[in-house]
């Protein structure tokens, strides 16, 4: 009865205790660039001016159009889907049916196209299950709170969510609401209207378990899980066993099964949860973050080894674990406010992080310079507004949102330009692609003490991969032949903030770096 809860992000790619043969995993197929969706934000197929899955149906060539060497489309390879369940509000982590696709976003049959069409394009699509709680307006709750308005202590809901007698002492950090009519509170870490489930009960396990199956078995890869460090409140030890048992019972369905979760917290307690699945790397994330300050012209040395030292952490904990980067979410802030498109250091935090090895995430909005921020409004509907497209599209923004919106870029206008952040992107994701020793291969930080450039190698299926970045505004120079014994040959890419900046050179282990400009060697 006393299960404990409030929420945050972790990201999940399915690892564990057990290596990746054992458990059937295709660790290499899952690193895969990732794009988020905020579905009501993104794009409206029927002009009610909310968006919805028809509407990513419609864009699926923008995002990836199946023919990848067209250069046309984003060429992204997995999708998450914000929540798409019946909830009263636009944000939908709210939940009132998990079986239900919120008639504002469209049907279930709209989600099975969508599905199929990913798997045409070989795109992974995972659907944002939030666990922890549920809506006021649940079934579950409404007959969890029938159950103690009849004081029916045998009612099968009745201990269905954390609950105290009016009275108790409330646990330290955790927040209770009155349940009207009753004598006694409910657990609501997050909000009045999200009541927490409680874990300890075997039928509310039994019931998550049971709405998991249900989508895997429509066909969705694998889902996003929401707060996962807050099943049971400030209890690692014991969310750690619960998503462990969660991850062992999907996996019984399918065995390469695709989950991203959110631990928000600091590299110690997320390399707590590894074992059950991987984590949204958030210390390396937002302005405050370690991509952002390398992309202002930092030390690229101090990322590299970074990198190198939490891919050592994540391993000794799991072999199989990976690294999972991003810059913004729905919860954050966005990137393009304080790491400006003119000055080039938004294309060098991506150059940095989709670059790297594991599986990044990229924002809606986020290859188009969309910006948002709380602001003084102090409202998350800022950070999730509508895309611009340009082209009629009638998507419109969050209810309260207020961000001034006068000088935004839109979809059609990167489209114009070869070197717009737009083709930045396209370009930068091909370059990934095409380079499969970066997002799978054996990770080794290089040193170059004297200098702000830097890179690492990568070594995957016998081949070597360097991806050397100058994040500064000034030429840089690296003497190769100092910091490994492998000899570079060719400049396979080269990806320049600010296009035809002078982009680089490479002679006799001689690499020269001219601003804002990363390469791939081979």
């Amino acid at each position: 009865m006393r299960r404990i809860g409030l929420f945050l992000l972790v990201l999940i790619l399915i690892c564990g205790a057990a290596s990746a043969e054992e458990k059937g995993l295709d660790m290499e197929n899952n690193s895969r660039v990732f794009y988020e969706i905020f579905v009501g934000s993104f794009s409206d197929s029927n002009g009610d001016g909310v968006g919805d899955l028809r509407g990513i149906i419609n864009r699926m060539d923008y995002l990836n159009d199946g023919d990848l060497s067209s250069g046309k489309s984003l060429g992204i390879e997995g999708i998450w889907l914000t929540p798409v369940f019946l909830s009263p509000s636009y944000h939908k982590y709210d939940v009132t049916d998990y079986y239900q696709i919120d008639p504002a976003f469209g049907t279930e049959e709209d989600l099975k196209e969508l599905i199929d069409l990913c798997h045409e394009r070989d795109v992974k699509l995972i659907l944002d299950l939030p666990l922890n709680h549920t809506g006021a307006e649940c079934e579950w709750f409404r007959r969890f709170r029938n159950a103690h308005l009849m004081h029916n202590t045998e009612q099968e809901y009745y201990n269905y969510y954390t609950w105290i007698p009016d009275g108790d002492p409330v646990p330290a950090g955790r927040h209770f609401s009155r349940l009207y009519g009753t004598d006694i509170l409910y657990e609501s870490n997050f909000s009045d209207s999200m009541p927490e489930l409680n874990f300890d009960n075997e039928k509310v396990r039994s019931a998550l378990l049971d709405v998991a199956a249900y989508w895997l078995n429509l066909g969705v890869d694998g889902f996003r899980f929401d707060a996962a460090k807050y099943p049971y409140y400030g209890e690692h030890d014991r969310n750690q066993d619960f998503w462990l048992w969660y991850m062992d019972e999907l996996r019984k369905i399918n065995p390469n099964l695709y989950t991203v979760a959110e631990v928000w917290d600091g590299d110690a307690v997320v390399n707590r949860y590894l074992k059950a699945f991987n984590c949204f790397h958030f210390s390396t994330a937002m302005a405050e973050g370690l991509i952002a300050e390398t992309a202002r012209g930092a030390d690229v040395n101090r990322f590299t080894r970074a990198t190198q030292q939490y891919l050592d952490s994540i391993h000794a904990v799991n072999p199989e674990a990976m690294n999972i980067l991003f810059i913004a979410n729905h919860d954050t802030d966005r990137a393009a406010g304080y790491l400006t498109a003119a000055s080039g250091c938004m294309q060098m935090a991506a150059n940095l992080y989709i670059l790297s090895p594991g599986s990044p995430f990229i924002y809606y909005g986020e290859e188009i310079g969309l910006r948002g921020a709380r602001g003084g409004a102090n409202t998350d509907a800022n950070r999730r507004l509508a895309m611009p497209w340009g082209d009629g599209d009638t998507v419109q923004d969050p209810v309260g949102s207020d961000y001034d919106k006068s000088r935004f870029s839109s979809v059609a206008d990167g489209e114009k330009s070869a070197g717009s952040m737009l083709w930045h992107y396209r370009n930068l994701i091909k370059v990934r692609r095409e380079n499969p020793e970066i997002a799978r291969g054996a990770y080794t930080a290089l040193s170059f003490p004297d200098t702000k450039a830097g890179g690492f190698l990568c070594e995957w299926n016998g081949s070597v991969a360097g991806v050397f970045h100058n994040t500064t505004e000034g030429k840089k120079v690296l003497d190769l032949t100092k910091a490994t014994d492998h000899p570079f040959t060719e400049i396979c890419a080269v990806l320049e903030a600010i296009p035809d900046e002078g982009g680089a050179t490479l002679e006799d282990g001689i690499l020269t770096l001219y601003s804002q400009t990363s390469v791939v060697l081979k």
